[in-house]
C-alpha cells in the first residue's frame, strides 16, 4: 500500500522507493497515426484537426483537464468576440495582428486559436517582459486588439490605454469545460498556405528585436517535420514548463502534441520539485516526453543531489525514467558535456540535441533511436536543406564557396573542404516569410539564390553537423586562429568545480587579442585557502585556445535564470577595460570574499585616439541597454560571485579567487 498523500514529496518518494513498485511498461509503441484533418487545405492550422480528437484530453493545467472539444469551442466563441469588437462583419481580420498575454495554461491555446480562427496573426506577449518592451511589441506589430488572461488585465490596461488599442479580457469560462456549442458561428474555409500566422520577436541581442512572421504553411512544416522525426503519436504526454513566446515552447512542446491528438501537461512556472513529481508520479496521464534548456537540466540535477541521496531512491528514479519516458530533448543553448553525462547517469537517457532558430523552426536533430553524438546537432529534418559556405575571395561569380550541402537523406562535401567550417545556410518550407515591416532586413537575411543566412558557424564531420557558435559573437580571431567560444566554454564546464562561464564584452580598443597561443592550461579543483594547481585532473585547453591574462578583476554577481543563457559579450559589468573570462563556482562562498559591488580597477590602458574613445563610449551605452540578466541588490545577495581573469597561462585556483 502506498504512503498517505499528505506526506512531503521527498518522504513520499523515499517510501515509494522502499516498496519498489514495478514501473509501468509502455509495451509496444503504437505506429504513428493521426485522425484526418477536418479541412482539406494541406496548410491548415492545428485547430482544424481538433474535432477529430474531440473527447481526448488535450491539456492538463492548474485549472483541470481540457478536451480538444473544449479548446475548439472556447476558441470559436472568443474569435466571435474579437470580430465583433473590431466590427469585422466578414469574419476575417485579413491578417490584422492580435496580441495576447496569457499564462501557461488553457487560456494561451484559446487565445492563439481564436486569433487564427478570426483570420488574424497571433503575437504572443511574455508577462515578464518590461513595460517598455511590451509597448514596443504592440506598437511595432500594429496590433488591432490585445487579449489578456484574467490575471494580466490590470497589468496591460494602462499600456493599451496609452497606445489606443482595445483590450479584451478572456472570459472566466475558458478555464472550465465548454458546456455548449457556440451557436451558428463557424470558421470559414480559407486558403491558409500564404496567410500570416504568428509573429515571434527575436531576443534582440544585436539590435532592437525583430518580428519574425511565419505563415501557416511554415508552422505546419515545422510541426510535421518534428512529428515525423521524433515519432509523435496520440499516446504521448509531454510536460510543458517553458515560456510561450519562443519557438521551443510554442511549436516543439505545444503545437506538436496538439497536432497528433496527444496530451500536454502544463505547469504555470518551472519548479524543480514539481517537475520531478510529474516525471516520477503515477497519476494519469503519465508523462513520457520531456524537453528543456540546459539550465533547467542543471537545476533538476541540483535538486536531485540535495534531495535524492539514498541509493535505493536513486535506483528508483533511474528505473522509472528508463521505463516510463521515451524521449528527453535539450535545446536553445549548447549542452555542456558534464550535464549530458550526469543526466544520463541519473535517468539512463542520452539527451537528444537539436538546432533551430525563430526564423526557421527546427532544422537539425540527432536521431531518435540511433546513437547520438554528444555536442553535435545531427542531420537535417524532413524537408530541410542546409549548406555550409564561406565568402568567395574572388569576388566574381557565386558570392560564396560551397563546403557541404545536405538534406534528410545525405550530405555531400565538396572535395578539398572536408571538415571546413563556414556559415550555415538553410532552405525549406519552415523558413519564415519576412521580418515584420522590415523589408531591408528581410532582403539581407537571404542569399541571392534564396537561402536563409543563419549567422552561425558550423562544420560537417563524422556524419553529423556541429554548431561552433554565432559568427559575430562566438567565433574569436586571435594569432591566426579562429577559436569557438562555445568549445572553450564546453571545456571549462567539463571541470567539476565550474558550473557557469560567460564572456564579458571587451571595451579596451588596444586589447584586441582574446587568446594567446600556448600549451594547454590545467585547471584544478578549487579548495578553500589552498592552491589546487597540482590537485584534481585538469581540463586541458588546446593550443591557441588558452585565455590571455595579466590581471584579475571581479565582476558583479552573475545570476543565470531559466533562459538558455546570456549572449557572449553581453554580460554587464563596470570598468571592463580588458577582455575577461567569468566563472561561477559550485563550491560554497568563501567568508573572505569581498561584498562590495564595484569592480576592482583594471590596469591603465595606453592613450587612445578620439575615434577609439567614441567606439568605447558606444560600447558602454550598449552595455547600459543590456537587459539580458537580472542585476540589482537582490541578485547581488543571492547570486554566487563571478570572477574574471584575462591571464590564465599559469593559474592557481582557490575557492574564493583566481590567482595568476
Amino acid at each position: 500500500m502506498l504512503p498517505h498523500p499528505v506526506m512531503s514529496f521527498r518522504r513520499l518518494l523515499c517510501a515509494v522507493a522502499s516498496h519498489r513498485p514495478a514501473p509501468l511498461r509502455c509495451g509496444g509503441r503504437c505506429p504513428l497515426h493521426t485522425a484526418p484533418a477536418t479541412c482539406s487545405d494541406r496548410s491548415a492550422p492545428v485547430f482544424t484537426r481538433a474535432l477529430a480528437f474531440a473527447d481526448r484530453i488535450a491539456l492538463v493545467d492548474q485549472h483541470g483537464h481540457h478536451t480538444y472539444k473544449d479548446l475548439y469551442y472556447h476558441s470559436l466563441r472568443l474569435s466571435q468576440e474579437v470580430c465583433h469588437l473590431l466590427k469585422c462583419t466578414g469574419r476575417d481580420l485579413q491578417e490584422e495582428r492580435v496580441s495576447f498575454m496569457c499564462s501557461n495554461d488553457v487560456s494561451y491555446v484559446v487565445a492563439q486559436w481564436a486569433s487564427w480562427m478570426s483570420g488574424g496573426i497571433a503575437v504572443p506577449l511574455y508577462r515578464k517582459h518590461p513595460q517598455a518592451e511590451l509597448e514596443y511589441f504592440i506598437r511595432d506589430s500594429r496590433s488591432s486588439v490585445v487579449l489578456a488572461g484574467q490575471e494580466y488585465v490590470e497589468l496591460l490596461r494602462p499600456l493599451v490605454r496609452k497606445l489606443g488599442v482595445p483590450l479584451l479580457p478572456l472570459p472566466p469560462t475558458v478555464y472550465g469545460a465548454a458546456t455548449e456549442e457556440p451557436g451558428e458561428w463557424e470558421v470559414w474555409e480559407r486558403n491558409w498556405r500564404d496567410r500570416g500566422a504568428m509573429i515571434i520577436y527575436t531576443s534582440g541581442t544585436t539590435g532592437r528585436p525583430k518580428g519574425v512572421l511565419s505563415t501557416h504553411h511554415n508552422i505546419r512544416a515545422m510541426v510535421t517535420g518534428l512529428v515525423h522525426k521524433w515519432a509523435w503519436s496520440k499516446d504521448d504526454v509531454i510536460l510543458h514548463i517553458l515560456p510561450l513566446h519562443h519557438v521551443h515552447g510554442v511549436v516543439n512542446k505545444l503545437l506538436c502534441p496538439l497536432w497528433v491528438g496527444a496530451t500536454c501537461v502544463m505547469l504555470p512556472e518551472f519548479s524543480a520539485q514539481l517537475v520531478w513529481e510529474k516525471l516520477l508520479g503515477c497519476e494519469t496521464p503519465r508523462v513520457n516526453v520531456f524537453m528543456a534548456v540546459p539550465t533547467i537540466y542543471a537545476k533538476l540535477m541540483d535538486y536531485y543531489d540535495r534531495h535524492f541521496t539514498q541509493p535505493h531512491v536513486q535506483d528508483f528514479v533511474r528505473a522509472v525514467c528508463e521505463e516510463k519516458i521515451r524521449l528527453m530533448v535539450s535545446g536553445s543553448a549548447a549542452l555542456p558535456l558534464p550535464v549530458l553525462e550526469k543526466w544520463q547517469d541519473i535517468t539512463g537517457h542520452t539527451l537528444l540535441e537539436r538546432y533551430g532558430m525563430t526564423e526557421i523552426g527546427m532544422a537539425l536533430s540527432n536521431p531518435l533511436t540511433a546513437t547520438r553524438v554528444p555536442g553535435s546537432v545531427g542531420t537535417p529534418l524532413p524537408g530541410v536543406e542546409v549548406r555550409i559556405v564561406s565568402e568567395n575571395p574572388k569576388k566574381e561569380g557565386c558570392p560564396y564557396v560551397l563546403h557541404a550541402e545536405g538534406n534528410e537523406k545525405e550530405t555531400q562535401v565538396t572535395p578539398g573542404f572536408k571538415e571546413k567550417e563556414g556559415e550555415l545556410l538553410v532552405r525549406g518550407p519552415s523558413v519564415f516569410r519576412e521580418y515584420w515591416d522590415k523589408p531591408e532586413e528581410t532582403k539581407h537575411a537571404f542569399t541571392w539564390d534564396g537561402w536563409f543566412k543563419t549567422g552561425d558557424t558550423a562544420v560537417f564531420k563524422d556524419g553529423s553537423y556541429w554548431i561552433r557558435g554565432r559568427t559575430s559573437v562566438d567565433i574569436i580571431k586571435s594569432g591566426g586562429y579562429k577559436v569557438s567560444a562555445l568549445e572553450v566554454e564546453r571545456m571549462l564546464l567539463a571541470h567539476p568545480s565550474i558550473t557557469g562561464a560567460s564572456w564579458p564584452r571587451m571595451l579596451c580598443p588596444r586589447s584586441s587579442c582574446w587568446w594567446r597561443r600556448s600549451h594547454g592550461t590545467r585547471w584544478g579543483r578549487p579548495t578553500r585557502g589552498t592552491s589546487s594547481g597540482s590537485s584534481a585532473q585538469a581540463t586541458r585547453v588546446p593550443r591557441g585556445q588558452a585565455p590571455v591574462s595579466r590581471h584579475l578583476f571581479k565582476l558583479e554577481p552573475y545570476l543565470r535564470g531559466n533562459r538558455a543563457g546570456a549572449d557572449r559579450g553581453e554580460v554587464p559589468g563596470r570598468d571592463l577595460l580588458s577582455p575577461g573570462l567569468a566563472f561561477r563556482w559550485t563550491s560554497a562562498p568563501s567568508p573572505h570574499r569581498h561584498t562590495h559591488t564595484g569592480a576592482m580597477r583594471a590596469p591603465q590602458c595606453p592613450p587612445v585616439s578620439p575615434r577609439q574613445q567614441v567606439s568605447q563610449q558606444n560600447s558602454v551605452k550598449s552595455l547600459q541597454r543590456t537587459q539580458a540578466l537580472p542585476w540589482g541588490p537582490r541578485a547581488r545577495q543571492t547570486a554566487p560571485y563571478v570572477y574574471a581573469s584575462h591571464s590564465l597561462a599559469s593559474t592557481h585556483i582557490h575557492a574564493g579567487s583566481l590567482r595568476a
